[in-house]
Formats: structure tokens, C-alpha cells, sequence
């Protein structure tokens, strides 16, 4: 069985003040404090959800 990728996603910034579905997609990346790190599985979704906030966070490889 491959191993399958992941990508490492730091939450950089605050989600107060921002639009209800980006606070949404922060939540759905499992991120919800500034500092907080999450392993994800790297697909097109991920990607996507990383792409939509990606000045509130880091990928950190």
C-alpha cells in the first residue's frame, strides 16, 4: 500500500472579522486558534480549502 501524502497547515491568523464561510473553511481544516498545526491529507479538496484561507495560514513542509 503507497503511502499518501499529506500537508502540514499552521493557522497564522485570526478568523474574527473575516467572511463566515472562510471561518467556516478553518473549521473544516480543523483549525480554530492561532498557532494551531494540522496534518491533512494532501487532496484537491484540501488544496482548495487551503487556497481559500490562505492568508490566515502556513503550509509547512
Amino acid at each position: 500500500m503507497a503511502a499518501s501524502k499529506t500537508v502540514t497547515v499552521r493557522q497564522t491568523a485570526s478568523p474574527l472579522r473575516r467572511a463566515k464561510d472562510q471561518r467556516a473553511t478553518l473549521a473544516g481544516l480543523g483549525l480554530n486558534k492561532i498557532g494551531r498545526t494540522r496534518v491533512l491529507e494532501d487532496t484537491p479538496s484540501i488544496r482548495g480549502m487551503i487556497a481559500k484561507v490562505a492568508h490566515m495560514i502556513e503550509v509547512v513542509d
